[in-house]
Order: C-alpha cells, then sequence, then structure tokens
C-alpha cells in the first residue's frame, strides 16, 4: 500500500500513545481514523485534536476483549462508514512488571488477555470483512521487543509479545493471496502513558502479585518519558507498511542484543553430518505431505 488517502483506519488503544500517534500520522495523509479505547474520556480528546487538524474521525469505546462488544464496533464501523476498514492496527496493550515466580491466575489472565486475546480478537472479527471487501488492505500489529525473549521481570507480557509476532508470521503468509499485506511492530521503548495501564484493569482479574500503585506508576514513567515520540514510531510505521515490511523495529540499540539471542538459538543445533539420514527422511515426509496431504486442511471448507 503506498497511499492512504481515502484508507480508512481502524486503531485500538488509539486515544494515546503509539496509537494516537499512527491516528495523527496517517490521518494527515487523508486517511479517515476510527480510534477505539477503553477509556472514553480519553476518546473524547483524542478525537477533538484529530477534527482540529482537518482529520476525519469517529471514536468507538471499546474494551478489545470483549468479542460482542468487538462485533459491534465493527458493525459501527461499517454503518458510518459504509465499508470495513482496509488498515487494521492492534495497537492496544497493557503492562505489568514483578518477579515471574509471583504471577497470580489473574495477571496471566489480564496481561494475555489483553495483549494476546485483544489482537485475535481483532483479527477474527476484521479479517473476513477485510477479505470479503475485496480491497487491498493491511494489519500493523504492535507486539513489543520483549516479544523475541523471555523474562524474569515481565513473563506474561513478552509471553503474549512472543505470540503475536508468530501469529503475524503465520496471518502474513495466509493473507497475501488476498492482497491484505501484515506487518509487525516490535518497540522497545515508547513515550506513552503504559504505566498507568494498571489503573484499567477491573476486579474480575482477582489479585496480583506484583507492586501496583503511584511509586510503580512513577517509575515505569521514568524510563518512558525517555521512549520514542509517538509520532516518530509512527513514520517508522507507515514506511513499513508502504514497503510491505513484515518486521518493523526501528530501534537500531537492539540489533545486537537480537543477533546474540538468536545466534545463540541457531547454534544450539546440531549440524547435519549428526544425522543425516534421519533429517533426509523427516524433510521428505514433509515435503511430500506439503505437496499433497495438506491440501485436505486448505481446500476442505
Amino acid at each position: 500500500m503506498q497511499e492512504f488517502a481515502g484508507q480508512l483506519a481502524f486503531i485500538t488503544g488509539g486515544a494515546s500513545g503509539a496509537g494516537l500517534g499512527q491516528a495523527k500520522v496517517f490521518g494527515r495523509t487523508g486517511c479517515r481514523i476510527v480510534i477505539a479505547d477503553i477509556r472514553q474520556q480519553a476518546i473524547d480528546q483524542a478525537v477533538a485534536e484529530l477534527k482540529a487538524e482537518g482529520i476525519a474521525a469517529h471514536g468507538i469505546q471499546l474494551d478489545i476483549t470483549d468479542r460482542a462488544a468487538y462485533a459491534a464496533a465493527a458493525n459501527e464501523v461499517e454503518a458510518v462508514f459504509g465499508q470495513a476498514p482496509t488498515l487494521l492496527f492492534n495497537t492496544a496493550g497493557v503492562n505489568n512488571f514483578g518477579p515471574i515466580e509471583r504471577t497470580t491466575y489473574g495477571d496471566f489472565d489480564w496481561l494475555i488477555g489483553v495483549n494476546l486475546g485483544g489482537v485475535i480478537n481483532g483479527m477474527v472479527t476484521f479479517v473476513p470483512r477485510m477479505i470479503a471487501s475485496g480491497k487491498p488492505g493491511h494489519v500493523v500489529t504492535v507486539a513489543s521487543l520483549g516479544g523475541f525473549t523471555g523474562s524474569a521481570l515481565a513473563g506474561p507480557y513478552s509471553a503474549a509479545k512472543a505470540a503475536v509476532v508468530n501469529l503475524m508470521e503465520g496471518y502474513r503468509q495466509g493473507l497475501e493471496k488476498y492482497g491484505i499485506g501484515v506487518s509487525v511492530v516490535c518497540p522497545a521503548n515508547i513515550k506513552s502513558n503504559i504505566a498507568e495501564a494498571t489503573l484499567t484493569r477491573t476486579a474480575a482479574y482477582g489479585e496480583t502479585g506484583y507492586v501496583e500503585g503511584e511509586a510503580a506508576i512513577a517509575s515505569l514513567n521514568s524510563i518512558y518519558q525517555h521512549g520514542m515520540e509517538p509520532e516518530v514510531l509512527a513514520a517508522h510505521v507507515m514506511k513499513g507498511v508502504q514497503d510491505n515490511s513484515l518486521y518493523i523495529i526501528p530501534y537500531p540499540e537492539t540489533k545486537d542484543m537480537l543477533a546474540a539471542h538468536f545466534a545463540q538459538i541457531v547454534d544450539s543445533i546440531p549440524g547435519i553430518e549428526t544425522d543425516p539420514e534421519g533429517a533426509k527422511q523427516r524433510i521428505d515426509a514433509l515435503m511430500a505431505w506439503a505437496q499433497g496431504g495438506a491440501k485436505v486442511f486448505t481446500e476442505g471448507r
């Protein structure tokens, strides 16, 4: 996708941070913007900011873990604009930090439910509608640099983001034939208010094993205030969409760390000379299945 004027973008977490940065940067090109967020007051303020710039904007209050609400939001988009989005941004996310051994069921349910479940809900809700429209489109999902490595201090968050990266790799392969591109953004640090995400956690998730409250928020804000500006990140995202890039990681300081991490994984694999016959047998079986047996799954419906 090279031109954004006239496109319709649906952006979760669009009322602040990375999502609002996307809304402004893409909106300034003539893209029509729908921002979805759990906070109505933030939506109202963001929509007002966008409209003040002459950007066509519409806001929808949405809990991305609520599938029925997601379907209703999709229906509202089509009722207001007469079409499904051509750009889907799965940007909303939450985090919290604490020793992994103290993680409660509620911590897992909240962090994985929003960061992974919310993305799943966005894809299952909108992708069939995007395909049915017959229009070229693009999906941008925000994961995290933390999705490439485990973390003893952000275990559920990193696990969810790792699943998101993997999921987008799969959708990338599956949606290409429909003219729909897929990119996954893996930021390091963004200047945002995600430190206050715990304020949106409801009592339904039960007790947390982590430290919450003003001191925790202040500690995280001391890091995030030095993060990449949301509009700068959004400009990188726009370039990634134009280039149809699978990975968008505009943080040069992370390159050596990722190279070392993946080198460790590759180095753990023995050479082909350790089992040449077994390797050939497994490869031949997989190739034969891919050429014939796999059709039962791709053509069965």
